[in-house]
């Protein structure tokens, strides 16, 4: 295939996106060795896509389905005061749980092996090894703690039913990597072992997913959310149905203020996924989002 030429009306980001697309385009997912997954309550609702900063829990909704993430809490080395790790905020704890849950669906294993060094780790995320306060190797270790030490509690409220499941990612996590060599091998492996209660959604309810598409949209926590649940919600809707801003600002968007300010980074990140996903059939209308039936991302 020929290299594209750089017309002017293309920034580098988004010509690097549609070259992305359409190797996509050009190869299904299982062919290619991209075929993922994503558990479908975290398709639902989401993460904080920023810090939320010290707080006691955070939440999204979307209908009658909420999701809240309470933080891990440890012991400070200075003060022996209770501490909150934080809450996973961003894109990295999206592309970590893309991973961990695809290698627990590939091998029907509650604990995932995260490889025998921290750099060929980073590298099936995509990810360049950095060190330094703010380099990738600080970023990633910080979103580990946070993802594997927090808690997460799914609401249902129906108008004649409620019900409410508490469940951790990680029952257990051993980080062995040593961030000042990234290259070296440990004597023990880094694994992750998934709580039974998110194992067991995971492998009830996988949402398939292009790993592609998530590394081509991995700037932009948003785009990781629409992608996953569009192809999710492609893959039952039998109707054209228009969903508010309002309900959708609930789900992906809790942390604008003015609904206006949150359209407009919707209709602009919905503009990047329908790059990579090109089938789903997603327009901004006056009141809402207009979704029609769709074929889903991947292939049944």
């Amino acid at each position: 295939m020929e290299s594209l030429s750089h017309p002017p009306f293309l920034s580098p980001s988004t010509l690097k996106l549609v070259e992305e697309a359409m190797a996509i385009e050009a190869e299904e997912a299982k062919a290619a060795g991209a075929l993922g997954f994503m558990a479908r309550m975290l398709v639902q609702a989401t993460m904080p896509h920023r810090d939320p900063g010290s707080v006691a829990a955070w939440g999204r909704r979307n209908g009658a389905f909420s999701l809240v993430i309470q933080p891990g809490v440890t012991i400070d080395a200075r003060t022996h005061l209770p501490l909150s790790i934080g809450l996973p905020y961003g894109s990295l704890p999206r592309l970590l749980l893309a991973w961990i849950s695809t290698e627990a669906v590939r091998t029907r294993e509650p604990m995932v092996v995260l490889g025998d060094t921290l750099s060929s780790f980073m590298r099936q995320l995509d990810l360049m090894p950095t060190g330094g306060r703010w380099g990738s190797i600080t970023r990633l270790r910080m979103q580990m703690k946070r993802l594997f030490s927090s808690s997460i509690s799914c609401t249902y409220e129906g108008e004649d039913h409620w019900s409410n499941a508490g469940f951790r990612i990680a029952d257990e996590t051993h980080l062995w990597w040593d961030p000042k060599n990234p290259d070296q091998a440990d004597l023990w492996q880094s694994t992750v072992t998934l709580g039974h209660k998110f194992y067991q959604e995971l492998i009830d309810h996988p949402v398939p997913v292009d790993m592609r598409a998530l590394k081509a949209l991995r700037r932009s926590p948003l785009a990781l959310d629409l992608y996953c649940w569009l192809t999710y919600r492609m893959s039952y809707l039998h109707k054209d149905t228009v969903i508010p801003w309002a309900s959708l600002q609930a789900q992906f968007g809790a942390d604008y203020k003015r609904e206006r300010d949150f359209k407009n980074k919707f209709s602009e990140t919905l503009r990047k996924v329908l790059t990579v996903y090109p089938a789903a059939k997603a327009a901004p209308a006056g009141n809402g989002l207009l979704i029609k039936p769709s074929r889903t991302h991947i292939s049944p």
